[in-house]
């Protein structure tokens, strides 16, 4: 459903021209203040999809690269080493989690869809069975 369906049932709310720019629509309000914004956002973000397990998995990989590395290096190069696995890790790992997630919908959402074809055949097949 869209937006402009609520705007338009809602009395004294106008809805937008059709040559409107779109705006993104956030799912959680902004104060307009940027620092507090980001302050909330880090305090919720336990609750966002991959975030949490992409980076507990990568502060554990740079921390151990950067212990491995405090070894042989001095410990300019190892923090070096460490921060850079940090951030590889964690992106990879958020990444193919979000494509993981992408897939499991679209698995889903096709369940979904095919479900009333699934029941129409079961009507269809036991009809045929029991008539014949």
């Amino acid at each position: 459903m869209s937006d402009d369906s609520t705007a338009e049932q809602e009395p004294g709310v106008t809805s937008p021209p059709a040559n409107h720019s779109r705006r993104p629509i956030y799912k959680y309000e902004t104060t307009g203040n940027y620092w507090q914004d980001v302050w909330e956002a880090c305090k919720r973000l336990g609750e966002m999809p991959c975030a949490r397990h992409s980076l507990l998995t990568g502060i554990a990989s740079g921390a151990g690269v950067g212990v491995i590395r405090a070894i042989s290096a001095s410990p300019f190069v190892a923090s070096n080493w460490a921060v850079g696995t940090f951030m590889a890790i964690s992106l990879g790992s958020w990444t193919i989690c979000q494509r993981n997630l992408q897939a499991e919908r679209r698995r889903v959402a096709r369940v979904i869809e095919e479900m009333p074809k699934r029941f129409i055949k079961t009507k269809n097949t036991s009809s045929d069975s029991e008539q014949s």
